[in-house]
């Protein structure tokens, strides 16, 4: 079998980067890109070309894409994921299609190929509101929108599939990742892009939550990490930093650091339902470093300013439509 590895939803935020690591350690990537009739590849066409990549465009939402998909690899980290939560509240068909089917279809062509890894993507989400902090894997699933039951589902499937057919799964469930090439539907995005824009008040949903976030740099080193890690079959397993800040400390952190008097004003159609808003996420990533070793590379400071930097780019700041909100 090849040593070859697949990645699905390489196209999008967190995927890219995924490609990018592992195209560094000198891995063979197969990069799957959602079929679009403009033969667009999303973030991988920000990529250099390299003989050990090939990009494939589909959907895994077709089983048999899903068989043709999966011949020749030795390992899949499965990414390809409708993630956006409120758009889950008016189109929730269309993630069970994509994360549970999806999925389901993975799995199926993953055992028929005989994969030897099968890293698949969780949230923190699947928690919601913590119960107790840090949160361990042991935390009872709380569906707080039709998008975090999608991924409860998917996560289930593919851990049936461990216990069913010896399918050498692993769930990677990170908290909440951030980062060069995040979407501007984030409240990260969301601000910077605005503060260089020259906007003086952004709109946003509310601010008291508190998120543990974590560099999108460190969340694909945790992948790797798992992905290597025969300990973490059959097991989930959280990625995250063990520490947590609130939303409005998070934007007078990157106002602080672009130097900026922007002010922000709660936009009630940016709210969540009373009972779907998440309230507080805080990891406990003992597991990971007992198994993998691994520690985060990245404090918040750090990995913003890495950000910031990115997004100040006008190359890049030209792609997003940041004055728009995006479901």
């Amino acid at each position: 079998m090849s040593d070859r590895i697949l990645v699905t939803g390489a196209d999008g935020f967190i995927g890219s980067h995924l490609v990018e690591l592992l195209l560094k350690m000198g891995h063979e990537v197969r990069a799957l890109s959602f079929y679009n009739s403009f033969n667009h590849w999303g973030w991988l066409e920000d990529i250099p070309e390299s003989e050990k990549l090939e990009v494939v465009s589909g959907d895994i939402r077709d089983p048999h894409f899903c068989q043709s998909l999966c011949e020749n690899v030795s390992s899949i980290y499965h990414l390809a994921a409708l993630i956006a939560i409120p758009y889950s509240y008016v189109a929730p068909d269309s993630y069970v299609d994509t994360n549970v089917k999806g999925t389901l279809n993975l799995c199926q062509a993953a055992k028929n190929h005989k994969v030897k890894r099968f890293i698949h993507t969780s949230t923190s989400e699947v928690y919601g509101t913590a119960q107790y902090v840090p949160i361990d894997e042991n935390h009872p699933m709380q569906p707080q929108s039709p998008y975090s039951a999608s991924k409860i589902s998917a996560d289930a499937m593919a851990m049936s599939f461990y216990y069913t057919f010896g399918l050498p799964v692993t769930i990677a469930r990170p908290f909440n990742t951030y980062g060069p090439r995040q979407s501007a539907r984030a409240i990260i995005p969301t601000i910077i892009t605005q503060i260089n824009q020259g906007v003086k008040t952004i709109e946003l949903g509310d601010l008291s939550p508190t998120r543990d976030f974590n560099f999108v740099k460190d969340t694909c080193r945790g992948f790797v990490a798992l992905g290597d890690s025969k300990e973490a079959i059959g097991k989930t397993i959280n990625i995250g930093s063990n520490t947590e800040i609130s939303m409005q400390d998070t934007l007078e952190l990157i106002k602080k650091i672009m130097d900026s008097d922007v002010e922000f004003r709660i936009d009630p159609a940016r709210l969540r339902p009373k009972d779907s808003e998440v309230f507080r996420l805080k990891c406990d990533n003992s597991l990971i470093k007992k198994l993998c070793g691994y520690e985060p590379d990245y404090d918040i400071k750090k990995g913003l300013n890495e950000t910031i930097q990115w997004f100040s780019d006008p190359e890049n700041l030209k792609k997003y439509k940041s004055t728009i909100y995006n479901v």
